[in-house]
C-alpha cells in the first residue's frame, strides 16, 4: 500500500508545483523557498537539533509552550520547525523572534521518502515532534527506518478523520503504529488512536491551555477600547469562508443599536475579499491595516491583520466563534475563554467537540443553532454586565483548570531523547 501511495505522490508532483503557483497569485509566500518543499536547505550548523512539524497556524500557536519547555530543558539544542503554509512559517517566526539563533523555520518536503531522508540527513533530529493531526505514511516510515523516536504531540482525531483513515486499511495502521508515542489529548481521542494501530497512547490534555494571553497584545485591545468610549463590541473570530456573509446579514440590528462588529477571517488570502463583501453590504468599515484603531464612524472593523487575536479578544464584548457555522468543525475557543471573553459557538465544532463541551458546561460559552440566534443572544449580552462578567471569569478560571498538557508532554519527550 505504501508504494502504491508513493506512486501516487509521484504522478502528483508537477500538479502539486502548479497548484503552489496557482496559490501564490493570491498569496506570493507560496512562490518562496520552493527548495525547502523539495528537500533542499542553507547550511545549518550542527546541532544537536528537535524538530517539531506544525503545518500551519494553530498548530503552530499550539506548539508556544512546547518549544518554550524544550528550550529551557535543553539549552544545548536548536529547533527546527517546519510547516506547510507560509502563514504558519509566518507565525512562528513572529513568536519565536527573541530565540531567532535557536528556533528555525522551514518548510517539510512533500512526503515522498527521498524527500524526507534529504531533510532528516540535513538537520538529524534527535526526535521528531508532530503536532495534533499530522501522520505523513512515508515521513513515519523514513523515521522509522533511520531509527529517529517520533511523537505526536497534543493529539486529536475526530469522528470523521478516524473514519477517513480506517478507509486507507494497512497504510494507516503502518503509519499511526510507527509512532513512538502518541499524547492525545482527550480519552475519545486515545481510543480512535489505538483502533487505527497506535501502540502506545498516553492522555495528556491539550497543550492550548497553556497558551497565556500574550500581555502586549491584550494591552493593544485594550487601547483599541478606549479609543471607542464605551462602544459596545461583538468579534467575529477566525471566520471562514461564508461565514462573514451569514454575519453581515445578521448584524442589522447588532448594529442599529450602536454596536461595532469586528471580523476576523481565519485565512489571510481572504482579507480582500471580506472587505469586498463589507462594502457590498453597503457598510461603513475602516481595516486594521490602514488604521491603528477603529474609526468612530464604522459599522464594522476588519481584522486583517495576524498574530493579534489576543488584541481583538481583549477589545470585544463577546465573540462568535468562527469555523462553527458551516460545516469546517470550529476554531479554538480555549484564547478567548482565557481572555476573559464570553464565547458564542455554532452546531459545527466537531474540531474541537471536548473543549467546546466543557466550556459549555462551565458556563464560559453558548451554543446556538445558527448565526441569526447567536446575533440576537451577542445583542441582549451586551446589555447585560454582570451575565458577560460572569461568563468571561467562569472562561478564565475553565481554561486555567485545565492546564499543564505541556509538563506531561515533556514527560513522555524526555525518554525518548535520552535513548538517543
Amino acid at each position: 500500500m505504501r508504494h502504491l501511495y508513493t506512486a501516487l505522490w509521484m504522478l502528483a508532483l508537477p500538479l502539486v508545483g502548479l497548484r503552489l503557483w496557482w496559490r501564490g497569485r493570491r498569496q506570493p509566500a507560496y512562490r518562496e523557498h520552493l527548495a525547502e518543499r523539495f528537500g533542499r536547505y542553507p547550511p545549518v550548523p550542527a546541532g544537536p537539533w528537535i524538530w517539531i512539524h506544525a503545518v500551519s497556524v494553530g498548530e503552530t500557536r499550539a506548539a508556544q509552550p512546547l518549544v518554550t519547555a524544550l528550550l529551557a530543558a535543553y539549552p544545548d539544542h536548536a529547533i527546527v520547525l517546519t510547516h506547510m503554509t507560509p502563514t504558519g512559517r509566518d507565525t512562528a517566526q513572529s513568536l519565536f523572534a527573541e530565540h531567532a539563533a535557536r528556533v528555525r523555520s522551514v518548510y517539510l518536503p512533500y512526503d515522498l521518502p527521498s524527500l524526507q531522508a534529504r531533510f532528516l540527513r540535513h538537520y538529524q533530529p534527535r526526535i521528531g515532534i508532530l503536532m495534533e493531526t499530522e501522520v505523513w505514511p512515508n515521513l513515519v516510515a523514513t523515521c522509522h527506518q533511520r531509527h529517529i523516536p517520533l511523537m505526536l504531540a497534543n493529539g486529536r482525531l475526530s469522528q470523521r478523520s478516524s473514519r477517513r483513515y480506517r478507509r486507507l486499511g494497512a497504510l494507516a495502521r503502518a503509519a499511526f503504529g510507527g509512532f513512538d508515542v502518541v499524547a492525545a489529548q482527550t480519552s475519545a481521542d486515545a481510543e480512535r488512536f489505538r483502533a487505527l494501530g497506535t501502540r502506545e497512547v498516553e492522555i495528556t490534555g491539550n497543550i492550548k491551555f497553556d497558551i497565556a494571553p500574550d500581555a502586549t497584545a491584550m494591552a493593544l485591545g485594550k487601547q483599541w477600547r478606549a479609543a471607542l468610549g464605551g462602544r459596545k463590541v461583538v468579534l467575529a473570530a477566525s471566520t471562514r469562508e461564508g461565514e462573514e456573509a451569514l454575519m453581515l446579514a445578521a448584524a442589522g440590528p447588532l448594529l442599529a443599536d450602536g454596536a461595532l462588529l469586528v471580523i476576523v477571517p481565519r485565512h489571510p488570502q481572504r482579507f480582500d475579499a471580506v472587505a469586498a463583501q463589507i462594502a457590498a453590504a453597503g457598510l461603513t468599515m475602516s481595516r486594521r491595516s490602514q488604521n491603528a484603531a477603529p474609526q468612530p464612524g464604522d459599522a464594522v472593523w476588519l481584522g486583517d491583520s495576524m498574530g493579534e487575536m489576543a488584541a481583538y479578544y481583549a477589545l470585544a464584548d463577546v465573540a462568535l466563534i468562527g469555523g462553527a457555522w458551516l460545516p469546517f468543525g470550529g476554531q479554538n475557543l480555549i484564547e478567548c475563554c482565557a481572555a476573559g471573553t464570553p464565547a458564542l459557538l455554532g452546531p459545527h465544532t466537531f474540531n474541537f467537540l471536548d473543549a467546546s463541551e466543557q466550556a459549555i458546561a462551565a458556563g464560559a460559552a453558548t451554543r446556538h443553532d445558527d448565526v441569526a440566534s447567536a446575533m440576537r443572544a451577542a445583542q441582549a449580552l451586551l446589555s447585560q454586565d454582570a451575565e458577560r462578567g460572569r461568563m468571561g471569569a467562569a472562561g478564565q478560571a475553565f481554561a486555567e483548570r485545565h492546564g499543564g498538557a505541556t509538563a506531561r508532554t515533556m514527560a513522555l519527550i524526555v525518554p525518548l531523547i535520552s535513548a538517543r
